[in-house]
């Protein structure tokens, strides 16, 4: 049985996406966010004190888009995955880490240094920096989806997961109203996806069951 450990909507999200398109029995470990602040314990099973951790058999991984790369490729055969012999193998490695490298990261600083950091250390600055940054960069993918569905290989890949969480969290900063159109309009195929719901339905369901906050990580303020 694979084992995520998960804060609601958090970066977390992208391996439990994946496991809800796959249809892969999981058990699902709700966390307060931050856990490394919130859940002390945590730190005896991970002492990063960061979701994701994905457990399965004696594999143990941190790293939400590797986390995709892995259930793809382990879980076969799957469309989820590009194979090495295709023509978009490239493409597809380069906008799974992407999403996250690229995408999210920016992101993670606009909430540090406008929500997360205390009054007297945030800075506006830095925030508009790098919320411009993650905008200039996300419309690269204008054209790309102007003319296709997905990312790559003509279908839904684990690539989309990971940028859709980009997305996802972008939402959550309220930037969405700034998306390009073929970026939107990407944006509102992935919420229609029935494993998209189904992780959402899933979080929420967990969190209430296990005692958990239901709040968005993205949306907590100290």
């Amino acid at each position: 049985m694979i084992t995520l450990f998960h804060c609601v909507s958090a970066r977390s999200f992208r391996p439990l996406w994946m496991l809800e398109e796959l249809g892969l029995p999981y058990e699902l470990r709700m966390l307060p966010f931050p856990p490394r602040a919130r859940e002390r314990s945590y730190l005896d099973v991970n002492p990063l004190g960061t979701v994701p951790l994905l457990l399965d058999g004696a594999t143990r991984m941190t790293e939400s888009s590797a986390i995709c790369q892995y259930l793809a490729a382990r879980y076969t055969p799957n469309t989820l995955q590009v194979e090495a012999d295709e023509p978009d193998f490239g493409s597809y490695l380069n906008f799974l880490h992407f999403g996250e490298a690229t995408l999210t990261f920016p992101q993670t600083l606009v909430l540090r240094y406008t929500h997360f950091e205390p009054e007297e250390r945030r800075m506006p600055q830095v925030a508009a920096d790098y919320q411009k940054w993650f905008l200039a960069r996300l419309r690269s993918l204008q054209t790309l989806l102007a003319e296709q569905d997905y990312l790559c290989a003509g279908r839904f890949t684990a690539a989309d997961v990971s940028v859709g969480y980009a997305l996802l969290l972008a939402e959550h900063l309220g930037l969405a109203s700034h998306f390009t159109p073929a970026v939107a309009a990407y944006w509102s195929r992935l919420r229609q996806r029935e494993g998209f719901a189904r992780a959402l339905r899933a979080q929420e369901a967990a969190a209430r069951a296990q005692g958990i906050s239901t709040l968005p990580s993205p949306d907590t303020r100290v």
